[in-house]
């Protein structure tokens, strides 16, 4: 018999998340085990339930690919970045900036630094992504040589990356919030600077508290032992810096990011054999499978040997299977039936609020992409927020202090699987000292509660011309 197509019930819909959630809790935390195979468990999951409902094969099979096709921008970046990092390791770029980070910056003031660093460079690029691929990458082999964790040392980085991305208005959320909502950019961002600042403000001193107990005995010595191996190996000059200066003022100038990091990888390959005395068949292994470091010092082999490629593939792989899952859920509706029936007991713009922020949440665990995590929240509720007489600018502001920034505390989601990646570090390491980002929500959360007009905004006569139908 031919089953109808029709919506899922609650409890099928519920089923799907709670299995996606239980077997990758059980697979990480107990077994240690890669997400790939219990993602593509959850896969298969979601792919029964929309048979069940009434889904044909071709039809769960097209929401698969619609899911990944939206991760295909994500996945290629992240492929052209291993190629810059090979490249750049090569060229003595990535060396350089390492070199004289160390010789600048101090354990005690590294971890503010690095948020407030990050931070201008993501304010004036607009893309947490491109800062974490250029500025991260080098900070965090500064890190290393001051003897600081690299999970730490992530957790400033991101922090510092995801604040500027967030009020940047050359970034693509910043922009995709207030247009999933219904209002104008600089609305949206005069309305969420004091929420931002507080959870920026919070980061900030977290980090400058936490890094005065850095710096002890034995630091000068690991600093001295890593600026004298890449002393070694390469050529060091300022003149390398100019292919960081090229990505950065590129997409500054908004240059798509894909051409921006391309423009990096020339420059990188032209310094290469200028500098170092690399051959075209150096420079293309170096970006295929990266570069492999021979100086016969533990630690600056450790660092260095990174990049290409082929060693992006393990990321990749895993956007694209958790792409996937998501498509399914988008395609069949299980995600937007658990939202309606939360909807039905929410009667106050503080419950919406909350309800808003774990949907976006919610979002980015199940759907795995940031840009859903915006647009499905900003569709599914912007009539009720009108409906309640609220400001569109109160949904964007929730959209990105929820969506944005918290898809990279999420191993499978495809903006934590791109941190992880050009990290070296595992987004569950990292996740508890990614400040910024865990501590945004819960501060809107609290200011709903407290100090309500910083996230509640009603719709009065002046505001209606930064309103959009």
């Amino acid at each position: 018999m031919k089953t109808e197509k029709r919506k899922p019930y609650l409890y099928e819909a519920v089923f799907t998340v709670l299995s996606l959630i239980l077997i990758m809790s059980v697979s990480l935390i107990v077994f240690g085990t890669d997400p790939h195979i219990p993602l593509l468990v959850g896969v298969a999951i979601a792919a029964l339930v929309a048979v069940r409902i009434g889904y044909k094969w071709s039809e769960i099979e097209i929401g698969m690919i619609n899911g990944v096709t939206q991760t295909l921008q994500a996945v290629i970046i992240l492929m052209i970045i291993g190629v810059l990092i090979g490249v750049w390791i090569l060229a003595g770029v990535v060396p350089t900036m390492i070199y004289y980070g160390l010789s600048i910056l101090s354990p005690k003031i590294f971890l503010p630094a690095s948020v407030i660093i990050c931070s201008i460079v993501s304010l004036a690029t607009g893309t947490s992504w491109g800062t974490v691929g250029t500025i991260g990458i080098a900070l965090i082999g500064i890190s290393i040589g001051l003897n600081i964790p690299a999970p730490v040392a992530a957790g400033a980085i991101l922090s510092g990356a995801y604040f500027g991305d967030k009020i940047s208005p050359l970034s693509d959320t910043t922009n995709l919030a207030p247009a999933m909502a219904g209002t104008d950019v600089f609305t949206h961002i005069k309305f969420m600077l004091s929420s931002t600042s507080i959870a920026y403000g919070i980061t900030l001193i977290f980090f400058t508290v936490y890094g005065l107990g850095f710096g002890g005995e034995g630091t000068l010595d690991s600093v001295i032992e890593i600026k004298n191996g890449i002393d070694s190996i390469f050529t060091i000059s300022p003149f390398l810096l100019i292919a960081p200066v090229l990505v950065i003022t590129a997409i500054a100038f908004k240059v798509p990011a894909m051409p921006g990091i391309f423009v990096g990888i020339v420059a990188g390959a032209i310094l290469a054999p200028i500098f170092q005395g690399a051959s075209l068949g150096d420079i293309l292994t170096a970006a295929y499978s990266g570069y492999e470091s021979n100086s016969g010092i533990v630690s600056v082999d450790d660092l260095l040997s990174a990049g290409g490629l082929s060693n992006m593939m393990f990321s990749v792989s895993m956007a694209i299977i958790a792409m996937m899952f998501g498509g399914i859920l988008e395609t069949t509706g299980q995600m937007e039936v658990i939202v309606e029936r939360l909807l039905k007991v929410v009667h106050s713009a503080r419950g919406l609020i909350v309800l808003t922020v774990a949907t976006c949440i919610g979002c980015n665990l199940v759907m795995a992409e940031q840009y859903i995590s915006v647009v499905i929240p900003g569709r599914m509720y912007s009539s009720t927020y009108k409906k309640m007489g609220l400001h569109p600018k109160s949904l964007s502001n929730i959209l990105e202090a929820s969506g944005t920034v918290t898809g990279a505390l999420v191993p499978w989601n495809t903006c934590g699987v791109f941190m992880a990646g050009i990290l070296g570090v595992s987004t569950l390491e990292y996740m508890r000292w990614a400040v910024f980002n865990y501590t945004m929500p819960i501060v809107v959360i609290v200011l709903t509660f407290t100090y309500s007009k910083f996230v509640i905004a009603k719709v009065d006569e002046s505001d209606t011309e930064n309103i959009k139908n």
